[in-house]
């Protein structure tokens, strides 16, 4: 096991080192960020040459890129154009959007499984056919949409929420923009959950174990559900970071400060310092979900060792 880690943490190098490039690369082609600072009118050249120099914008890409990442490294992720330290931002963004996933991937693994399994066990009948079309509307329904109409109707209409969040963003105010975020994932985790769950009902091993004579809910928990589990828990650790990075549509429309308000912030301002380094931490915690999931392979299907 101890190897396998390392040879996976080995393996996250250049798939870090080359994501990050890709990502700097493509921030630095969206515009003159210099022409952003200056507003509607054109930056005074003077100006303009200054504030490169300062941000170190008047280098060659490939230079500007490894004097980023010698920083990163020593936990310098630069300077906003406002003269903020990014990591000041990521202070104050990251807890907020790191409550808001764990709302969510709670909904996705207590909601999305329960019903995935419920439907996989009882396959073909109406509860079925129920769930099939609910969890179908849903990932039709654009995220916005579904946010503005439980905005609209239970913090306008019926007032049982807050319709924007406060700064602290607690978890209890959390809960409706975390179903929101959730809501079509969670519909896949169903839909996952049920086809994998309708699959392994019929092998050999679950026909075994119930010509054992084994309880219904040892056969279902220990058995079904574990093997059942393996791609469910793919898409959620892969999902993990998806919704931290995709929650700016939520965030924008419950007014929550996260990770997704500062990136929609820095691309609105081609604040190339802010843009870049939240998508290095969001590229580091998709590295780390997969190697987590990959370990917990090893928990849910005891035939699985790593050497």
């Amino acid at each position: 096991m101890g190897r396998y880690v390392l040879r996976r943490l080995l393996q996250m190098i250049p798939v870090f080192v080359g994501a990050t490039l890709l990502i700097f690369l493509m921030v630095n082609v969206m515009g003159d960020p210099i022409a952003g600072l200056c507003g509607d009118r054109q930056c005074d050249p003077g100006t303009a040459a200054r504030l490169r120099k300062e941000f170190g914008l008047d280098k060659p890409v490939w230079q500007q890129y490894l004097t980023y990442m010698g920083n990163v490294f020593t936990g310098d992720f630069g300077t906003a154009f406002n003269g903020q330290p990014v990591t000041e931002l990521m202070g104050s963004a990251f807890p907020v959007t790191i409550r808001l996933t764990i709302v969510a991937v709670l909904f996705e693994i207590v909601i999305g499984i329960t019903l995935g399994v419920v439907t996989g066990l009882r396959r073909g009948r109406p509860v079925d056919t129920t769930v099939l079309l609910v969890t179908l509307v849903v990932i039709s329904v654009p995220t916005f949409v579904t946010g503005l109409l439980l905005q609209l109707l239970l913090g306008v209409e019926w007032a049982w929420i807050r319709p924007s969040v406060s700064p602290e963003a607690p978890f209890e105010e959390l809960i409706v923009p975390g179903l929101v975020l959730a809501s079509v994932s969670l519909a896949y985790v169903t839909r996952l959950t049920r086809t994998s769950i309708a699959e392994n009902k019929r092998s050999d091993y679950v026909r075994t174990a119930v010509a054992k004579g084994l309880p219904r809910h040892r056969v279902v928990t220990r058995h079904l559900l574990r093997n059942s589990l393996i791609p469910v828990v793919t898409f959620i650790g892969t999902d993990i970071g998806a919704l931290m990075g995709g929650a700016i549509v939520t965030e924008r429309i419950f007014n929550i400060h996260g990770v997704g308000y500062q990136l929609y912030q820095g691309i609105l301002r081609q604040n190339t310092q802010t843009v870049v380094g939240f998508v290095t931490v969001l590229v580091l915690v998709f590295l780390v979900a997969n190697l987590l999931v990959d370990l917990l392979y090893a928990v849910l299907d005891p035939r699985i060792r790593y050497a």
